[in-house]
């Protein structure tokens, strides 16, 4: 028997969530009222019954009764009743631009304050549920399939969750230095494959251009001593309680040398089960359409 309560932010992806979990054999309940909780979670409980995967999606929509969640909470814990709680968290920046987006507004703010007012709520009042989520999953980068891939993770194949996501990206400096980056690296220093003209065309996806940067001995010494240290930090964000860190590698375009080492990297690390990871390519494109203006 499981009962997953999926909560966070509003705008993180929690009815996505809950459509993933239902898909994945779940009887799902949403904005269900907060003082009806006790009464489904005992269901789910009873001996017998044949509903033995529940979610049940709460948020600040709940309104007033939201105020007593955590009594309700506390409750559950004094029945010894078993729950989890999934907390789906996401930056500002993403959240305003997922609402400018869809041209919503935010639960707290209602038409008369700004979107990061309402965000700014939220997160208070949310800060007792985050601070006792069992899973606590940011948004801010992923796709659809990768958080489809994370609660998979988690709520069906049962794996140990550590709530870090990391981001490896590419990109090039003349187009600037991500905002969101954690850890920067400049692999400027290697020889340059745009100044090959058989090369200039190809990415560090291709290859030709793979082939051409990891010949460089400097390269695979560079590798080495890169996946040495995020190995080493890894393990210590997780004890920190560090949800998402963005490993940003840059070279002057952001489509060859770059391309080439975060692939390299995110090869290194693919495969792990205490941490989920991705690999995006920023600017890959973006001389291309510069050169087509």
């Amino acid at each position: 028997m499981r009962f997953v309560i999926v909560t966070g932010m509003s705008g993180a992806g929690k009815t996505t969530a809950l459509k993933m979990l239902e898909d994945m054999g779940y009887f799902c309940v949403d904005n269900l009222p907060v003082p009806l909780i006790p009464i489904l979670a005992d269901s789910v409980h009873t001996p017998g019954t044949e509903m033995n995967k529940l979610a049940l999606g709460v948020d600040i929509r709940s309104g007033q009764s939201f105020e007593a969640l955590e009594k309700v909470l506390e409750g559950l814990d004094e029945q010894e009743t078993e729950y989890e709680i999934l907390f789906l968290e996401s930056s500002d920046s993403v959240l305003v631009k997922r609402y400018k987006e869809t041209r919503r507004f935010h639960p707290l703010s209602g038409n008369s304050e700004r979107v990061d007012k309402g965000i700014e709520k939220e997160r208070e009042e949310l800060k007792f549920l985050k601070k006792k989520a069992d899973y606590l999953l940011d948004t801010s980068h992923m796709l659809t399939r990768e958080l489809k891939k994370e609660l998979n993770k988690i709520f069906v194949e049962n794996k140990e969750y550590k709530n870090l996501y990391i981001t490896v990206l590419s990109f090039g400096f003349k187009y600037g230095i991500p905002s969101d980056a954690d850890l920067v690296f400049d692999v400027r220093f290697l020889p340059n494959p745009y100044y090959i003209e058989e090369l200039r065309s190809k990415s560090g996806n291709d290859k030709e251009v793979r082939d051409y940067v990891m010949a460089n001995e400097k390269a695979g010494e560079f590798l080495e001593k890169l996946c040495d240290m995020v190995q080493f930090l890894l393990p210590n964000y997780i004890t920190e309680g560090k949800t998402q860190l963005v490993i940003a590698v840059g070279c002057t375009g952001g489509k060859h040398r770059s391309v080439t080492l975060a692939n390299a990297l995110y090869n290194r690390l693919e495969g792990a089960e205490n941490y989920g990871i991705r690999i995006e390519h920023r600017d890959i494109e973006k001389d291309a359409v510069t050169k087509a203006k």
